[in-house]
């Protein structure tokens, strides 16, 4: 038994007549009664009551055409499920985010028009340190990251793309000596303590710039694992932190920022997925985290 045959036999019983059914199904009416034949055959007796003008159901006839509904009902429903769940309508998104992700709002901005565009794709989000969302996305446990750029993300399994891209900027205590000068240079900082984002070598890339930029190691006096606590640090005058420009409108008392004039030392955030990712829901949220890029610039 095929699933042609129960479309078939369902046209028939719904119908009432053989013609008919072979006009609904667009298949000549000898082949129609050829392929109920045959089911009959395969089930060991007849499933209508054959007269010149209907056909009725017999017994065990009434009793497949219940059978036969549930069953085409629930291969529609997995058909249309599977589809989709390959558009990109159904399904779960693992997504790992930095801080940056947050406070240029990039972050945001996706999920929301995401959700509101596939409200039934299960959006799963946590903060993750950097080099960790590359090793999660390689191992299977994760599908989208936003993070900095970082050596990880030269691996050849993974895609990365710069979505973000923003100023650094000072941030110190109110106090500070420098404080008072609107725009500093890497030189004036070279023998300032510097409170560093330290997750994993978050910044990596931005101590190997401040070396090659000064020419000596910069004094580092605290790695901290978290963007607030960088903040914290330098508000209470325990150095200065060299942070994205989205931060600026963190908030926090006895915490000043002042811009920094080295294009160099810019910060980025890129989103990373899977090379040849197959996950549908992951595709059509990359795909939509790409025109809002596109979206940014046309409006820059």
């Amino acid at each position: 038994m095929e699933l042609r045959h129960l479309r078939y036999f369902l046209a028939v019983a719904e119908e009432k007549h053989f013609g008919r059914a072979a006009e609904r199904l667009h298949i000549v009416q000898p082949a129609l009664s050829m392929q109920i034949r045959a089911l009959e055959e395969e089930l060991g007796g007849p499933l209508f009551v054959r007269t010149s003008r209907r056909v009725d159901l017999t017994e065990a006839g009434h009793l497949l055409l219940a059978q036969a509904r549930s069953t085409l009902a629930q291969v529609e429903h997995a058909k249309l499920t599977v589809q989709r769940v390959m558009r990109g309508e159904l399904g779960s998104i693992r997504l790992g985010f930095a801080g940056n992700a947050v406070f240029s709002g990039k972050l945001m901005r996706d999920l929301r028009a995401f959700h509101k565009a596939y409200p039934d794709v299960e959006l799963i989000v946590r903060e993750i340190p950097p080099q960790q969302q590359a090793d999660a996305i390689l191992a299977g446990q994760l599908d989208i990251g936003y993070t900095p750029d970082h050596s990880k993300l030269h691996d050849r399994a993974l895609v990365a793309e710069r979505i973000g891209y923003w100023e650094r900027r000072v941030a110190m205590a109110d106090d500070h000596p420098l404080a008072n000068i609107p725009r500093l240079k890497v030189a004036m900082l070279a023998t300032e303590p510097l409170i560093f984002y330290d997750a994993h070598d978050a910044d990596e890339y931005l101590l190997h710039r401040l070396i090659e930029m000064l020419g000596h190691t910069p004094n580092i006096a605290h790695r901290t694992s978290s963007t607030l606590s960088v903040l914290a640090l330098a508000a209470a005058g325990m150095g200065i932190a060299l942070v994205p420009e989205p931060l600026e409108q963190v908030h926090i008392p006895g915490l000043i920022y002042r811009k920094l004039e080295e294009p160099d030392l810019a910060a980025n955030l890129m989103l990373v997925s899977r090379a040849g990712e197959t996950n549908g829901a992951a595709c059509t949220f990359l795909a939509m985290a790409r025109e809002g890029m596109d979206s940014d610039k046309a409006i820059g």
